[in-house]
């Protein structure tokens, strides 16, 4: 539990990992027993019960269990610096530089107003997403976005692939840093990112949109084949029909 000393206390992980992430767990399985929920993956259940801005009951307590999941994950002894490879280079042409890309970070995790989280996202969705409030999809899509988001909510529930994400609920930071959010998230960024893993999300992303792609080709593909054989057959009857009133 003090792997990540000095810059986030042993301290801090005992409450938030062993008494506030631990809750959002008893909590959701207290809620999800015998529900057609219960055995459904932590995506499938925060997207459902997400339910397009209208949030059903379990939505919180499975946001934050794979909120705080990602975000342990997120982090790492030795970390910070700057990334490298195609991370770099998407943060240099989203942003225009990697300084550009930390002072945005910075800005959306000390503005999200009372408890949340900033994000780091792949946006390759072009889907409609139901949700006027938050950020919708548009033609401007295989890029980077950083987005911030309320209480439990993330970006899975936007179609969005999150990257790298910062908690900003009081309790992430009080006990290391009192109400000096901005400190907490500088040091996050300098001192405890791993960078590793968020390039590894980044391909996992690019994989997973290339997927589709694949998959939303081949349905296309497969639907106009249907409708020219529709059509070929439409021909044929008419053909047929005509030459029956010949004879």
């Amino acid at each position: 539990m003090n792997a990540l000393e000095p810059h986030m206390s042993q301290e801090t992980l005992e409450y938030h990992w062993g008494k506030h992430h631990r809750a959002y767990v008893e909590n959701l399985n207290k809620q999800i027993v015998g529900t057609e929920l219960d055995g459904m993956s932590l995506e499938d259940i925060i997207i459902i019960s997400y339910n397009k801005g209208d949030i059903l009951p379990t939505f919180n307590n499975a946001g934050q269990i794979w909120n705080h999941e990602f975000f342990w994950e997120s982090m790492q002894p030795g970390g910070g610096g700057k990334p490298d490879g195609d991370l770099l280079e998407l943060i240099e042409r989203d942003f225009g530089s990697f300084e550009k890309f930390v002072e945005e970070f910075k800005s959306a995790a000390a503005t999200q107003f009372g408890s949340g989280w900033a994000w780091l996202a792949y946006k390759a969705n072009r889907l409609e997403v139901g949700n006027a409030v938050n950020p919708r999809p548009s033609n401007d899509d295989k890029r980077l976005v950083i987005v911030k988001s309320p209480n439990a909510v993330n970006p899975l529930a936007w179609d969005y692939s999150p990257l790298l994400a910062i908690d900003v609920w009081e309790h992430a930071y009080y006990l290391d840093f009192q109400n000096h959010r901005p400190d907490y998230i500088l040091l996050f960024i300098e001192k405890l990112v791993s960078w590793e893993a968020v390039s590894s999300r980044l391909e996992i992303a690019k994989a997973r949109d290339a997927e589709r792609e694949g998959e939303e080709e081949r349905k296309k593909r497969a639907e106009e084949e249907k409708m020219a054989d529709s059509k070929g057959v439409e021909m044929y009857l008419d053909n047929d029909t005509d030459n029956s009133e010949v004879e």
